[in-house]
């Protein structure tokens, strides 16, 4: 056989790859023939060829009125090719062409042939339901794809393609490779020509054609998804939808899945034309019901130019678009952004401009993203550009992006809230949402329900906030059990990772006001709430947004069976939703600790701060949303343990709790975590924490410590020093050099910066500490000091305490007092055995410190106590990176440090037979 001469016939990256396949295997082509230009933007196959330098010709027809056109006839003519490749191909290309090449004409057709000839077979494939794919390589001749066959590829159809994902992974790439492999056989004269025969052909409907993509909903549930992902995501399968007023609506239905549910008790009736059967509108899309019974979820539909999730359909529809006055900066980025679009659509950008309608394809878009976030630095997705393929909409979602800080879903949420408190105090005014958090928006409670919000320092109701039900916990579970699914399983490690270093900043930016509430809604100081309540919690999502990229698997040495190799490895994944209960102590700081964790590890969340001092949290919220967190993945309701608490810890979709409070409370969780799904769960409980010192120490600053590990932060503190055992040559001088503190301390308003300490959380805790220091007397314990409300002052103000002469058996020596009372024991120094064994008397085991110069006391101390913290000379140090967390009754499972992590995630075992 003569060399060949190839001419290639057709259009789009398709065209282009089998052009550079073809060169790459050296084989001869004398010219390119494709489409004309749309405006000034030419196709990528003429692109192409004009970068290798191979003649191209461009043509809008190659026929008029059905004849050829005789000078379109000369140019194909002049190049003197021998054989005509039509990768793809659009254009009707005359008898005198496909003969006029001496070893004739090759088409690619996506389909198996005799099956499903026409112009849309892949969308047949997928709406009749066939089980397996292809293509077919043939010789054309004059009929509609009924030439001789060259050569068939097959792949299995699987229940979630669509045309789309087809045409991706099989009949593109390997139709591409299976053209250049029909040339090298003609080349070698090894190709066949095999008639086709006619039994099962089919001619199918050209879907191109807008009167064949109505959807036919009177039909099974199967039917109505296999015709909407044969039709996803061009042209997309049409439907309109019955407006309440009688008006009518055209859509277009895209990411369609067979659903197993079977009730919509929750859904929003929709009616769509000439269908007889029922449709509705939940937070998971549009659901269709089928003749059968079954139903169809639809994610996504469009409107017009303008693709939206499905289940904001009645959001879209009644909300009406304000176009933003943009601000001198803005305006400079309206036209660097015009300008990007210009350099791609190659013509006038106007706020109507539809990227798509103007000719742009998958790869202008992948473009479009990549230079808006390398001259803007702002992130979008490919996603923005089809939900915005507007221009004057695009800029909008850009604008707002950068307003915001926020990533794809940020502009879409909204920080508003319909009740608020508006906080006047430390020079400031503080709005602060009173609903609930759920799904990324502000509701009310079922049936309205709230709960006053008592300020400490006043006694004055602040507020009223939601008071969530068991109704309103389902509903929150359920839309972090869609989000963990959905659009948070597609954000990567990394974008984690920004995600929660923008939260912090945010943080940052905001200390002052959310230590300002954190002082007004528990009563914490001030200068303490910014620098420990609030600087630690920004510590924390700094922490572990670090760690996102950085959870990893192992590989494991295992023993196959021989001859085989087996690859085994391990893999960490999120565990799902995540419930959080947190106290009242350090409502900002405990939500901080658990949630950055778990949503570090891709987990979504659904936290219930404590009833008596929610504000941070909803604070908090607001800062989520204008960090781009996507609705779903933080959820937060607010109310009562018993009921809200409760309906977590029972919920069947929460496969994690992670718990901070009293350890008869932690006792009821555990039991409803056991008895609802054996779900994972992590207590951090009580403690009655032994502080020990000795003579030898530094004694001011076992005072100075020793003070601060009872009082700091009023005593509500989970590692306070619930007994201090001091050794008794120094024990007077000790307790006389502590009374001299207490009584120095200033007790009063928070928010004064001279103050050091504040009032107690709430009035029942004040009335237990009170009920505690009678009970010490009553045991026999000396009342040195304090042991009564402050008197003549209004709020929840409770004297500094101190007792001595404490014995092991009294119950204040047993149980914790969670508040400003320390408990002072002697011991003598000949017995450090005793000594360990007084200190490890207690059902607790959280935290533990000891006060010495000798190394030797210390290390063995460290060694011997039973507690998941020791401090040697310190107290309270602690640290977002060392873990956290006690022994016994205080609980199990960490808080803080890497070992965090493993609290929020599962271990997957892979073993692969090779």
């Amino acid at each position: 056989m003569e060399d060949l001469k190839i001419a290639i016939i057709g259009q789009s990256n398709f065209a282009a790859e089998v052009l550079e396949l073809l060169l790459e295997r050296e084989h001869l082509v004398v010219g390119v023939f494709t489409v004309a230009d749309k405006g000034s933007r030419e196709d990528i196959l003429a692109t192409t060829a004009r970068q290798h330098r191979i003649p191209v010709f461009k043509f809008s027809a190659w026929r008029r009125k059905g004849i050829p056109i005789p000078e379109v006839l000369e140019q194909y003519r002049s190049v003197g090719a021998n054989l005509n490749v039509l990768p793809f191909c659009s254009q009707f290309i005359p008898m005198e062409v496909i003969d006029g090449a001496a070893y004739g004409s090759i088409c690619y057709h996506p389909s198996i042939l005799p099956l499903h000839r026409g112009a849309s077979s892949i969308s047949w494939t997928l709406i009749n339901g066939d089980d397996r794919a292809g293509f077919s390589i043939f010789w054309a001749d004059d009929g509609l794809d009924t030439g001789p066959l060259l050569l068939q590829k097959q792949c299995t159809v699987y229940g979630d393609d669509t045309l789309d994902t087809l045409y991706k992974r099989f009949l593109y790439p390997e139709g591409v490779t299976a053209m250049a492999e029909a040339v090298d056989m003609i080349a070698a004269g090894t190709a066949p020509k095999i008639p086709q025969t006619e039994i099962g052909a089919s001619y199918d409907p050209a879907l191109f054609r807008e009167e064949n993509q109505y959807l036919n909903l009177n039909q099974p549930a199967l039917s109505i998804f296999n015709f909407i992902r044969g039709l996803d995501s061009v042209p997309g399968a049409l439907a309109v939808i019955e407006m309440d007023d009688g008006t009518t609506v055209p859509v277009r239905l895209f990411g369609a899945s067979l659903s197993a549910r079977r009730s919509m008790a929750n859904g929003t009736p929709l009616h769509f034309k000439g269908s007889t059967g029922e449709a509705y509108v939940t937070r998971e899309g549009i659901f269709i019901t089928g003749t059968d019974g079954g139903l169809v979820k639809v994610k996504r539909l469009k409107r017009g130019s303008k693709v939206i999730p499905a289940s904001d359909w009645f959001a879209q529809t009644n909300t009406k678009s304000v176009p933003l006055e943009l601000n001198e900066k803005e305006q400079e980025l309206d036209a660097c952004l015009r300008a990007i679009w210009k350099s791609i659509l190659k013509l006038e950008i106007e706020p109507e401009t539809d990227f798509f309608a103007c000719g742009a394809g998958s790869m202008d878009v992948v473009r479009l993203v990549e230079e808006v976030k390398d001259a803007l630095e702002v992130a979008v997705s490919s996603e923005t550009v089809f939900m915005a393929p507007a221009y004057g909409e695009f800029l909008q979602e850009v604008v707002l992006r950068l307003r915001t800080g926020g990533t794809d879903q940020a502009s879409t949420l909204s920080c508003d809230s319909d009740k608020h408190v508006l906080l006047e105090a430390n020079k400031r005014r503080i709005r602060v949402p009173t609903q609930m958090f759920v799904n990324g928006r502000f509701i009310d409670a079922h049936q309205g329900k709230t709960l006053p919000i008592v300020n400490p320092t006043t006694e004055e109701v602040v507020c009223e906030v939601a008071c969530a039900s068991a109704e309103d916990v389902n509903r929150a579970v359920e839309c972090a059990h869609e989000a963990f699914g959905t659009v948070w399983a597609t954000v990567s490690p990394r974008e984690r990772g920004q995600l929660m270093y923008r939260l912090a900043d945010l943080m940052e930016q905001h200390r002052e006001e959310l230590a300002t509430i954190e002082s007004i809604d528990s009563g914490a100081v001030y200068t303490l709430a910014l620098k420990t309540h609030v600087g630690m919690s920004i510590d924390a999502w700094r922490y572990y947004a670090g760690w996102t990229d950085k959870i990893e698997g192992s590989t494991i040495p295992v023993s196959p069976a021989r001859p085989n190799h087996v690859l085994t490895f391990t893999k960490r994944e999120p565990i799902g939703v995540c419930a959080l209960i947190t106290p009242w102590n350090y409502p900002l700081m405990m939500l901080s600790w658990k949630m950055a964790a778990a949503i570090a590890a891709g987990n979504t969340v659904v936290i219930k701060p404590a009833q008596v001092c929610p504000l941070t949290a909803l604070k908090f919220a607001e800062l989520s949303v204008r960090a781009g967190f996507p609705p779903g993945v933080i959820n937060i309701v607010t109310g009562k343990g018993s009921l809200a608490g409760q309906a977590l810890a029972d919920h069947p979709l929460v496969r994690k709790l992670g718990f901070t409070g009293s350890t008869p409370i932690g006792k009821r969780i555990m039991a409803a975590c056991a008895e609802s799904n054996i779900k994972k769960c992590s207590m951090e409980l009580g403690g009655k924490s032994p502080l020990v010192v000795f003579a030898d120490c530094d004694l001011e600053k076992a005072v100075r410590l020793g003070m601060s590990s009872v009082f700091f932060n009023k005593g509500e503190n989970c590692i306070a020093a619930g007994r201090l055992f001091v050794e008794d040559r120094i024990h007077d001088e000790f307790v006389r050099k502590v009374v001299k503190g207490v009584r120095t301390m200033r007790v009063g308003d928070p928010l004064d910066r001279g103050t050091a300490h504040g009032p107690q959380n709430h009035l029942s805790h004040l009335l237990k500490l009170q009920e505690y220091c009678a009970l010490g007397v009553k045991e026999g314990a000396t009342l040195v000091c304090g042991g009564k409300r402050v008197p003549s002052m209004r709020g929840f103000f409770f004297e500094p305490t101190v007792f001595t002469d404490v014995e092991d058996h009294m119950q204040i020596a047993q149980e914790e007092s969670f508040g400003p009372i320390m408990v002072i024991s002697k011991f003598h120094a000949s017995d450090f055995d005793a000594l360990v064994a007084r200190a490890n008397d207690t059902e607790y085991g959280l935290a533990s410190g000891v006060f010495t110069k000798d190394i030797q006391k210390a290390l063995l101390f460290a060694e011997r106590v039973e507690s998941g913290t020791v401090f040697v000379n310190t107290y309270n140090k602690t640290d977002v990176a060392a873990p956290f967390g006690g022994f016994k009754q205080s609980g199990f499972g960490k808080d803080l440090g890497r070992e965090a992590l493993n609290e929020y995630l599962k271990t997957k075992c892979v073993t692969i037979e090779y």
